[in-house]
């Protein structure tokens, strides 16, 4: 999904109260440290590679038990009808914050993230893309994480969304253009119990062995979209696009066969290398981020399967078949 600005106030509501006693609910071991160390930043998984307690991105997903524990929150996401990757309730303690930053992960390429506040105060601000925003309990907001975003909580008490990372669907973007139309519309509210059981469908696919041509043709097109104008522009360009003239080749002799790695990986070396003898690392993007360093985290570093996602893939495969079996 393409979104057109940082923050998008969709029309549908959740009853935050049942929500909230489903978190408090929970155990006290299901919430864990943010993986980035940020002082009071924790999360509970819900959904995750194989369903295991990590903060990992690749392989097959599945429900974690604590989302088990939490129907309304299953209704919520059969609601918004989407294919579900990693997705979990996120706390953000009194007094602290979540510092500036921009998702350049390969993963947040290809999603969005919808946040759904549960537990929360008038003094949560929430600013996305330069825009500054106080989110209620119970209503659900779409989020473009390759703009600029921070939270500050200056309340008293916890903060905790529920945070899904989707690829989408179309009631989700039939949910954008309604909201994206101005024109007044009711909000849809959902009451417990209205989807009690109903299927929650999971992302089984969310890295490539092997990046197709196409899709690297298309994540070159959004970056050089966004690149403001600089001497080393058009060279830039022109390399990429022989990247993408080899890569063709390769793939028309390989696919994504392994019989093709060394030659993919030479492709990507031999690109690296000229584009800093090109010289453009002060190319900026719209967002204020090297357009070399997000080259670097959508592409260059997922193009072929990295050891972490491998293993990662392997992980979520293996725990999968066992519960198959």
């Amino acid at each position: 999904m393409q979104l057109t600005q940082a923050l998008n106030k969709l029309l549908v509501r959740f009853d935050a109260e049942t929500l909230a006693a489903e978190v408090r609910a929970l155990p006290t071991e299901a919430w864990v440290p943010h993986p980035q160390k940020f002082e009071g930043n924790e999360y509970v998984p819900l959904i995750s590679p194989a369903g295991q307690m990590t903060n990992e991105f690749a392989g097959p997903m599945a429900a974690t038990p604590y989302l088990a524990s939490c129907p309304y929150a299953m209704e919520v996401m059969a609601a918004l009808d989407c294919v579900w990757g990693r997705s979990r309730l996120m706390g953000l303690g009194p007094g602290q914050s979540v510092p500036e930053h921009i998702d350049i992960n390969y993963y947040w390429r290809t999603h969005v993230r919808v946040h759904v506040p549960i537990i929360t105060n008038p003094d949560v601000a929430f600013t996305c893309g330069g825009e500054t925003v106080t989110m209620a309990p119970g209503e659900c907001w779409l989020l473009d994480t390759f703009q600029s975003h921070e939270v500050h909580n200056r309340g008293s008490e916890q903060r905790i969304h529920l945070v899904l990372d989707t690829v989408g669907g179309e009631r989700l973007w039939d949910a954008l253009e309604a909201t994206q139309s101005g024109g007044a519309q009711e909000c849809h509210y959902l009451a417990p119990g209205t989807l009690t059981g109903a299927p929650i469908r999971v992302e089984h696919i969310n890295y490539p062995a092997i990046m197709s041509p196409w899709e690297m043709r298309t994540h070159f097109d959004y970056l050089l979209d966004q690149a403001q104008e600089a001497p080393q522009l058009e060279l830039v360009r022109k390399r990429l696009d022989r990247l993408l003239a080899g890569w063709t080749a390769v793939w028309a002799e390989h696919g994504d066969g392994m019989a093709g790695l060394p030659s993919y990986r030479d492709l990507v070396i031999r690109a690296q290398h000229d584009l800093d003898r090109i010289g453009g690392h002060a190319i900026m993007l719209a967002n204020k981020r090297s357009l070399y360093r997000v080259l670097q985290g959508f592409i260059f570093e997922n193009a072929v399967e990295s050891d972490r996602v491998r293993e990662s893939k392997a992980k979520a495969l293996g725990s999968e078949q066992r519960l198959a079996s």
